[in-house]
């Protein structure tokens, strides 16, 4: 990674500070290798799927650990988007803050340090219940198989880490939020207090749909948070199944898309935006003006903390 000054338009240059972008959800530790059929076959894997590990997967991840020219990565949805973020904005360091949980084991090791090489403030939650969680991605020529055990991350505590003084703090530090909707899976309570507080301080609170099953079967915790997002994320099977589970009768990408931004919402300082990818087909987002602007005639709102037009 490339420690130079980040690219500037026409002389001017953009100061951020640390702990400006906060992250919470499921740290992994991505272990890629080159395997063979028969370490497939050993373990009953597909070329190219994607699955969450059984109890017949428990020693693949060490055996995988031994492989020549083993990589190892900080990973997992939320962590992967914060570190990203910090990549492109490469100076200062640790913009970008990561709270979520490991194990007290060599593998947590190695995500610390993955996580600090890559510049970002991850501020884990450490127990000894369960060890570190994993992502196992075995190479096969042009095919990758990824076999996922979440373990310590399934074990994220409030009380026990957010609700720390010290955490809070970096938490009220931040400007921008943003949470997969995995992480409604672990800890719904942790995701509503950060949620809130992004709300009443009028700042910018992200979340991504993350998978259809999020909104199939944790659509009581998601459609809690839903009032304190500004900004939801999402690609076309997920809006789908999103639009049936709240009844909008409609599988256009594009009218799921305004009837989601009109969702009941918060904080009507910021007009929610929606965005949609849909893999090789145009990207749908929605931007709006306010609310509270919205009976004053058609004067645009402005997004200038946001650069939308």
């Amino acid at each position: 990674m490339s420690n130079k000054e980040p690219n500037t338009s026409k002389g001017k240059k953009t100061t951020l500070s640390e702990n400006t972008l906060f992250g919470m959800g499921n740290p992994l530790l991505d272990i890629s290798a080159v395997v063979d059929k028969d370490f497939l076959d050993k373990f009953g894997l597909k070329p190219n799927d994607q699955i969450l590990a059984e109890n017949k997967h428990k020693a693949l991840f060490e055996e995988i650990a031994k492989r020549n020219k083993v990589e190892y990565h900080a990973g997992g949805s939320t962590q992967n988007s914060v570190k990203i973020a910090q990549w492109m904005i490469q100076k200062p360091h640790k913009v970008a803050t990561f709270f979520g949980c490991i194990g007290k084991d060599h593998f947590g090791e190695i995500l610390k340090k993955k996580a600090e090489e890559a510049n970002v403030d991850a501020r884990y939650y450490e127990q000894n219940e369960e060890p570190t969680g994993t992502c196992a991605a075995c190479i096969t020529g042009d095919n990758r198989s990824l076999v996922a055990n979440l373990a310590a991350a399934n074990c994220y505590k409030k009380e026990k880490h957010l609700d720390l003084d010290s955490n809070w703090e970096l938490v009220e530090k931040a400007k921008v939020y943003y949470i997969a909707g995995f992480f409604l899976t672990v800890s719904p309570e942790s995701i509503l207090k950060v949620a809130k507080h992004a709300s009443e301080n009028n700042k910018i609170f992200c979340m991504n749909l993350s998978a259809p099953f999020i909104s199939q079967f944790f659509k009581e915790p998601l459609m809690k948070v839903m009032p304190y997002v500004d900004i939801l994320f999402g690609n076309e099977t997920e809006a789908a199944t999103f639009a049936k589970e709240l009844g909008f009768e409609t599988d256009d990408i594009a009218a799921i898309a305004n009837k989601t931004q009109n969702l009941p919402k918060e904080n009507v300082k910021r007009q929610r935006v929606v965005v949609f990818t849909q893999g090789k087909d145009d990207t749908v987002a929605t931007v709006g003006k306010p609310r509270d602007q919205r009976a004053r005639g058609p004067k645009t709102a402005q997004h200038d903390d946001l650069h939308l037009p």
